[in-house]
């Protein structure tokens, strides 16, 4: 089976593939995954990466989700090729906006008696819900209306009464290749009763909407989540009756929490809005959400998208379970960071960012314009590489005294130390004398030796003076960390102040 479906994985024309989303609420992690393996396979393979909004369920339908979804499509990188936002030329790209199309396919396979109206009431289906029930079997609709004949129909129909339109199963399916499973079938007629395709209020169901659209979108292959794989049997008797060429089908394994639960869409910490708003990268997402998959050789922290779609190969996923561990979240957030940081054009944007977050945070607190000037930022960023999982980080009273110059007398620091003036003077020495500036451990050095030189003031008090002077504060990160990340020219001025007031 492997030559052939790797010989059928990529057929001759470019393939062409959907995520087809409910709009029913905000885009969650497993949705990225699905989008995100629909997304690299066509790229991987010069295709085309299509959202189709799946909007038939109309009483489940949350305004503004669509397009939502779309806008995180966007955000993670992985933009569609066609949809509704952007058109194409299968449109529209809205599943309320076909019901004209799936009435046609629906009144087609009453046609040919491979459908047929059911009349049943809501009330007798509930209650042979309720009897499978009680007597522990699983609900399914007991196929009676058909049996009914043309007259039959005919006379219903002039009573004026409601009707569904259900898909007759016949038992025999065929097994068909599943590009993650293998060979796969399932016996639906014998498990499920027939199923509903066409609603009463003209509206299609999932199984029927979904082949309809993906024929008549040119869709290749359908990669979607494992929770259908069962159901694909059901979709290749709809296309034997429809007389239509099937895609090929690949179904992704679940992508469940570290403990093996499913991923929580209650606890709202799923959804892809909530890592945006709290500083995670994009590329962090992507990378987590594909590390604990397959399709990859092996795993690996801080792929690119680029990386990931030459490196995919369809025939790599595996059909276990993929666990995913978001306490590792932030460490994939800061390799990603720092990979931001030291590329030239991602810095520019990474300075701009923190530009504003530093006027949100401390702009009622005097913030120097001389601060906010991007050389110093820059150099902030490229100091603290690696050291900081977020950009936001920075931003935190730990690093405040990075963008708040302190106001301190000289009378505050001479409760420190008498020798406010010495202090001051052999710090001044050592920073011109290194303007190159020094590594942490230098510094630490340097500082001891000074220490030395004073008359009678204490390393301990040193410090507290020095991190006085610099931040204002009493705590927070080591002085010598502080004067690596100011700078020597900024040291300078801090110190110089602090003297001169």
């Amino acid at each position: 089976g492997m030559a052939r479906a790797l010989r059928g994985a990529v057929g001759a024309r470019a393939p062409r593939v959907r995520f087809g989303p409910s709009p029913t609420g905000f885009l969650h992690l497993g949705g990225l995954r699905t989008a995100l393996y629909n997304y690299i396979f066509a790229k991987k393979h010069q295709g085309t990466f299509i959202l189709r909004v799946e909007d038939t369920d109309q009483n489940r339908v949350v305004p503004g989700a669509a397009e939502g979804i779309e806008d995180m499509l966007e955000w993670a990188g992985i933009p569609p090729d066609e949809s509704p936002r952007r058109g194409g030329s299968v449109g529209p790209y809205l599943q309320s906006h076909r019901l004209e199309l799936y009435r046609s396919a629906s009144d087609a396979l009453l046609e040919s008696g491979a459908a047929y109206r059911c009349f049943c009431s809501p009330q007798r289906l509930q209650l042979l819900k309720k009897e499978a029930l009680r007597s522990q079997q699983t609900p399914r609709y007991d196929n009676r209306c058909r049996h009914l004949t043309p007259a039959e129909v005919a006379e219903k129909l002039s009573r004026g009464l409601d009707w569904v339109v259900r898909f007759r199963l016949e038992k025999g399916v065929q097994p068909f290749w599943d590009l993650v499973y293998g060979w796969s079938r399932h016996e639906v007629a014998d498990v499920e009763g027939d199923p509903v395709i066409l609603k009463g209020d003209g509206f299609p169901t999932y199984h029927l909407a979904n082949v309809v659209d993906d024929h008549h979108m040119g869709i290749s292959h359908v990669l979607r989540g494992t929770e259908w794989l069962t159901s694909t049997s059901k979709h290749l008797l709809l296309y034997r009756a429809f007389g239509w060429d099937p895609p090929q089908f690949g179904h992704l394994p679940l992508l469940l929490n570290r403990d093996g639960g499913k991923l929580s869409k209650r606890q709202g910490d799923i959804f892809l809005e909530r890592f945006a708003r709290d500083g995670y990268l994009p590329e962090a997402l992507l990378d987590i959400i594909t590390n604990c998959g397959s399709g990859f050789p092996e795993k690996q922290m801080g792929r690119t998208l680029e990386e990931l779609i030459s490196q995919f190969e369809i025939g790599r996923i595996t059909s276990h379970s993929a666990l995913l561990d978001l306490e590792q979240l932030p460490e994939f957030n800061r390799v990603h960071l720092t990979r931001h940081i030291e590329n030239e054009g991602l810095r520019r944007k990474l300075i701009r960012e923190l530009q504003l977050l530093v006027e949100q945070v401390f702009g009622d607190q005097h913030v120097d314009p001389e601060i906010l000037e991007e050389e110093y930022v820059e150099r902030v960023l490229l100091l603290r590489k690696g050291h900081i999982s977020f950009l936001k980080n920075l931003v935190s009273s730990d690093y405040s005294y990075l963008w708040v110059r302190p106001l301190v007398s000289r009378e505050q620091l001479q409760t420190v130390s008498a020798e406010v003036d010495k202090i001051g003077k052999l710090v001044l020495g050592l920073m011109t004398r290194q303007a190159g500036g020094l590594t942490m451990e230098e510094l630490n050095k340097e500082l001891r030796s000074l220490q030395k030189q004073t008359q009678e003031t204490k390393y301990s008090s040193v410090m507290k003076l020095l991190r006085l002077a610099l931040s204002g504060q009493q705590h927070g990160p080591s002085v010598a960390e502080m004067m690596v990340t100011l700078g020597p020219k900024e040291v300078c001025g801090r110190i110089h102040k602090a003297l001169s007031s």
